[in-house]
């Protein structure tokens, strides 16, 4: 069904590009050119993990190939064809990021009285975060040292130290 509305909105704007190419003068070769070189000209500025430099790698293939397929809308949907294939490949040879975790029983101090159940707030490697005990039936006093051992969201999951050390 999205496949299908993708085209016929492709089927219906590429004329008009095409119409629109026709009266500023400009060859399509020479459209697919100036779309290319902006597109990868983009990823130095903004960064989209290759999103754009392989969309402007395929506007310049496409660039090449204007000059033996004719029609705009073919032209649009090898372009299409060519930014998604080059898209996934390109998937397969970046580096994974890694999740960056906290370090297991790491310390921390309470800025703010945390409530049975609720949060407050630490100090952890010199940022303030939201943090809620990790026994959900004890409350932990203010600049009171802590050891977070985990965390949701960004919601750092503490234990005092006296419940560690006990």
């Amino acid at each position: 069904m999205n496949i299908l509305l993708s085209l016929s909105i492709i089927r219906f704007l590429a004329p008009i590009a095409a119409n629109i190419v026709l009266s500023l003068g400009l060859s399509p070769t020479l459209l697919w050119l100036v779309v290319g070189a902006a597109l990868c000209s983009v990823e130095l500025f903004i960064p989209t993990a290759f999103t754009s430099f392989a969309m402007g790698l395929s506007a310049l293939m496409v660039a090449l190939l204007s000059m033996a397929v004719r029609s705009p809308q073919w032209q649009v949907l090898i372009w299409l064809g060519l930014s998604t294939a080059l898209i996934f490949v390109s998937r397969r040879f970046l580096p994974k990021r890694k999740v960056r975790s906290i370090q297991d029983a790491s310390e921390a101090q309470t800025i703010t009285e945390i409530p049975v159940g609720e949060t407050g707030r630490v100090l952890y490697e010199g940022n303030s975060w939201r943090a809620r005990c990790g026994d959900e039936q004890q409350a932990i006093a203010p600049n009171q040292k802590v050891y977070v051992v985990g965390r949701i969201g960004t919601t750092l999951i503490v234990l005092p130290e006296n419940l560690l050390n006990s």
